[in-house]
Protein backbone atom coordinates (compact mmCIF):
# COMPACT_ATOMS: atom_id res chain seq x y z
CA UNK A 1 0.00 0.00 0.00
CA UNK A 2 1.91 3.15 -1.25
CA UNK A 3 -1.06 5.99 -0.19
CA UNK A 4 -2.79 6.09 3.08
CA UNK A 5 -5.93 7.53 1.38
CA UNK A 6 -7.20 7.16 -1.89
CA UNK A 7 -10.73 8.79 -3.65
CA UNK A 8 -11.91 5.40 -4.32
CA UNK A 9 -11.72 4.60 -0.57
CA UNK A 10 -12.86 7.84 0.29
CA UNK A 11 -15.94 7.11 -1.51
CA UNK A 12 -16.55 4.15 1.00
CA UNK A 13 -18.63 3.92 4.05
CA UNK A 14 -15.80 3.03 6.12
CA UNK A 15 -13.34 5.33 4.44
CA UNK A 16 -15.14 8.30 4.62
CA UNK A 17 -15.85 7.14 8.61
CA UNK A 18 -12.44 7.34 9.08
CA UNK A 19 -11.06 10.25 7.38
CA UNK A 20 -14.38 12.23 9.17
CA UNK A 21 -13.27 11.45 12.67
CA UNK A 22 -10.13 12.38 11.90
CA UNK A 23 -10.71 15.55 10.47
CA UNK A 24 -13.20 16.69 12.84
CA UNK A 25 -10.82 15.93 15.87
CA UNK A 26 -8.03 17.96 13.99
CA UNK A 27 -10.10 20.69 13.03
CA UNK A 28 -12.11 21.29 16.29
CA UNK A 29 -9.10 22.74 17.78
CA UNK A 30 -8.96 25.33 15.18
CA UNK A 31 -13.27 26.16 15.02
CA UNK A 32 -13.79 26.25 18.50
CA UNK A 33 -17.27 27.94 17.56
CA UNK A 34 -18.37 25.71 15.65
CA UNK A 35 -20.53 23.07 17.20
CA UNK A 36 -18.88 19.04 16.88
CA UNK A 37 -21.98 17.78 15.17
CA UNK A 38 -22.61 20.57 12.31
CA UNK A 39 -18.49 20.34 11.51
CA UNK A 40 -18.58 16.44 11.34
CA UNK A 41 -21.46 16.83 9.18
CA UNK A 42 -19.44 19.25 6.85
CA UNK A 43 -16.59 17.72 7.40
CA UNK A 44 -18.59 14.50 5.88
CA UNK A 45 -20.40 15.85 3.19
CA UNK A 46 -17.40 17.49 1.45
CA UNK A 47 -15.30 14.18 2.07
CA UNK A 48 -18.14 12.04 -0.16
CA UNK A 49 -18.59 14.71 -2.81
CA UNK A 50 -14.96 15.36 -3.54
CA UNK A 51 -14.47 11.47 -3.81
CA UNK A 52 -17.22 11.29 -6.49
CA UNK A 53 -15.97 14.56 -7.86
CA UNK A 54 -12.36 13.63 -7.90
CA UNK A 55 -13.21 9.97 -9.42
CA UNK A 56 -15.57 12.02 -11.91
CA UNK A 57 -18.93 10.20 -10.56
CA UNK A 58 -20.01 13.04 -9.24
CA UNK A 59 -23.75 13.98 -10.56
CA UNK A 60 -26.83 15.90 -9.57
CA UNK A 61 -28.45 13.01 -8.27
CA UNK A 62 -25.64 11.06 -6.51
CA UNK A 63 -24.33 14.80 -4.82
CA UNK A 64 -27.81 14.74 -3.04
CA UNK A 65 -27.36 10.93 -1.65
CA UNK A 66 -24.31 12.28 -0.43
CA UNK A 67 -25.66 14.71 1.72
CA UNK A 68 -28.19 12.11 2.82
CA UNK A 69 -25.42 9.60 3.26
CA UNK A 70 -22.91 12.47 5.02
CA UNK A 71 -25.68 12.10 7.63
CA UNK A 72 -24.69 8.56 8.44
CA UNK A 73 -20.90 9.15 7.96
CA UNK A 74 -21.20 12.04 10.81
CA UNK A 75 -22.72 9.62 13.56
CA UNK A 76 -20.60 6.66 12.85
CA UNK A 77 -17.93 8.51 13.13
CA UNK A 78 -18.66 10.66 16.58
CA UNK A 79 -20.21 6.98 17.69
CA UNK A 80 -16.94 5.66 16.55
CA UNK A 81 -15.11 8.13 19.24
CA UNK A 82 -17.54 7.88 22.08
CA UNK A 83 -16.42 4.26 22.04
CA UNK A 84 -12.62 5.13 21.84
CA UNK A 85 -12.74 8.22 24.60
CA UNK A 86 -15.08 5.32 26.87
CA UNK A 87 -12.42 2.42 26.86
CA UNK A 88 -10.28 5.16 27.57
CA UNK A 89 -11.75 6.73 30.24
CA UNK A 90 -12.10 2.89 31.88
CA UNK A 91 -9.15 2.04 31.47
Amino acid sequence: MNEFFTWELLATYSGACVATGILVEFLKGLLPGLPPRLLSYLTAAAILLAAQLFTGTLTLSGGMLSLLNAVLVSLAAGGGYELCKSAVARG
